[in-house]
């Protein structure tokens, strides 16, 4: 026995697995996965390209507005 994973073992396996699920599902599958995987990628490189500086982007400031304070209320039992 040269391996556990020998090409005439894998046949079996990828026959087994196609009756089991079917081709459809087998499809389905596979584009999950891939999906799945395209979309860890792009996140990584999203926390790559956030993580460092770059002289593209510019930072606006807006105005900070401040309210006038308002009167004390009182209420009917602070009055007696």
């Amino acid at each position: 026995m040269e391996g556990l994973f020998q090409p005439m073992h894998l046949l079996v396996i990828l026959v087994i697995v196609l009756l089991i699920f079917g081709p459809k599902k087998l499809g389905d599958l596979g584009k999950g996965l891939g999906e799945g995987i395209r979309n860890f990628k792009s996140s990584l490189n999203e926390g790559n390209s956030t993580s460092k500086p770059s002289s593209t982007t510019t930072t606006t400031t807006t105005p900070t507005t401040t309210t006038p304070p308002t009167a004390p209320t009182t209420t009917p039992e602070e009055k007696k």
